[in-house]
């Protein structure tokens, strides 16, 4: 059971949860930061709680990554674009920071708790996830440890840490943004430092064939191919925030409260989610930006921070405290009734995974849709709702439209296996974070909205 009574810490105590609680020998160890989530060296509270707890006990500490053999189903679209990052990220930490990166794959509950056994570390810092799979995996860890170690989990993600924000599943967005707000003046705050360790890791460094590491990945994910839009690790992602070429708050931000649900004006977007979606910039960093940019797009900065900071964490709430984030259960019952009510309506059409899959329906603008995910790696926001709905219009019953969005959403989405993944499929076939009844959606009035849609349908056909 979590625990929020951290050790005194650089970091807030409300970030932290002490998942295990070592015994207290007199002896410490070394401190080894399991990185999963926030993949980066700049603006991570998980680092900066790491580095500081071996400083103060005069013991070094390292970095672990560990690459699963199969996660959720990622392809080389993914795990390319997250593995570039790494290496990046190890020729940074290591040459500025002189903290060792060690590599591992396989499976996480034997491997970390073996590198933290060989290495004789005391604590385990780990950064959060409100995946089920990874939370299975964390109790694993604590289970495999030695009774000595101590595990902390700090909520590097979140700029207001999910279970401080609320300690219970929230309703809408609306229900949270009140409590979130009040919380920003203590957690909207700037990163210290980055100390440099005190102590030099004793151990050997490990040497990380990336090449062929990411070579492997490639061919074993082909299906899935990488996309060349976004490149990979912590620069390029600030350059897309605030580059002096065409970053989002330099370049595009006066266009964002006008046109981002134009899916014919895709730049309008910020561009970031690959980057907040494997950590490799801060939410926190990119929300301390923009409201240094306010005074000049207020509209803008408002529009954008509730995306970034409410409707990102909503999804976060709903993934830690609602353990069936990803299936008709984890619907609220009156949209279970409303579901069950329709279940037997006629369909004009009914296809199977692979005809979605394929883009093979009646309908041009789905197809383009799908064509958009499945070339680009992401599809317009404003389309996706269409596009969900219209699998759950088209398939047998709801269980089987919501298995087969957040089937062809994870496998295709550059950002899919996300928290906003699975509740952006929930709220458009269940009605999560929602009051419309789901089978009353005037899809006919989705035309009228988007007059360019055969524009948009011109351009997926033929994704140069």
């Amino acid at each position: 059971m979590a625990s929020l009574t951290p050790p005194s810490t650089a970091v807030q105590p409300g970030r932290i949860r002490v998942l295990k609680q070592g015994s207290l020998d007199k002896k410490r160890g070394p401190v080894v930061y399991w990185m999963f989530r926030d993949q980066r060296v700049r603006d991570n509270w998980a680092l900066i709680h790491a580095v500081d707890q071996a400083n103060k006990n005069n013991v070094p500490v390292a970095v672990a990554f560990n690459l699963f053999d199969q996660f959720l189903g990622a392809k080389a679209r993914q795990l390319g674009f997250m593995l570039r990052g790494l290496r990046l990220l190890q020729r940074n930490i290591e040459e500025t920071f002189q903290i060792l990166f060690f590599l591992f794959q396989g499976e996480a509950e034997d491997n970390i708790p073996n590198f933290v056994r060989e290495c004789g570390a005391s604590l385990l810092v780990t950064d959060f996830s409100p995946l089920r799979e990874i939370r299975r995996c964390k109790d694993k860890i604590c289970n495999r440890v030695s009774d000595s170690v101590t595990i902390h989990e700090v909520d590097a993600h979140n700029v207001v840490p999910v279970w401080v924000a609320s300690e219970k599943l929230e309703y809408s967005a609306k229900t949270l943004r009140g409590k979130i707000n009040k919380l920003l003046p203590e957690y909207l705050i700037d990163y210290p430092m980055l100390e440099q360790p005190i102590e030099k890791w004793t151990g050997t460094r490990q040497s990380i064939d990336w090449d062929s590491i990411i070579a492997a990945v490639l061919r074993k994910g082909a299906e899935v191919p990488e996309i060349g839009w976004c490149e990979s690790g912590e620069d390029a992602a600030m350059e897309v925030l605030k580059g002096s070429k065409d970053g989002f708050l330099t370049k595009r931000l006066k266009n964002y409260p006008t046109d981002r649900n134009n899916p014919l004006k895709p730049r309008a977007l910020s561009g970031l989610s690959p980057y907040l979606h494997f950590g490799q910039i801060s939410a926190q960093r990119c929300a301390l930006e923009a409201r240094k940019a306010r005074k000049l797009c207020p509209e803008a900065i408002d529009t954008f921070l509730e995306e970034l900071i409410v409707r990102r964490e909503l999804a976060d709430n709903f993934c830690f405290y609602q353990p069936n984030y990803d299936s008709l259960k984890g619907a609220w019952e009156w949209a279970r009734k409303s579901l069950k009510d329709h279940a037997s309506d006629k369909r004009e059409h009914i296809y199977t995974k692979e005809q979605f899959e394929k883009a093979q329906t009646a309908d041009p603008l789905w197809n383009a849709s799908q064509m958009e995910m499945v070339y680009n790696g992401k599809m317009h926001g404003f389309m996706r709702m269409y596009w969900a709905k219209k699998i759950l219009e088209w398939t047998t019953g709801p269980e089987e439209a919501l298995a087969i969005a957040i089937y062809l959403n994870d496998k295709y989405e550059i950002d899919g296996r996300d928290p906003n993944g699975y509740v952006g499929c929930m709220w458009s076939i269940c009605g999560v974070h929602d009051q419309v009844s789901l089978y009353h959606f005037a899809l006919f009035s989705f035309f009228i909205l988007f007059p360019g849609w055969n524009q948009y349908l011109c351009l997926q056909i033929s994704p140069a």
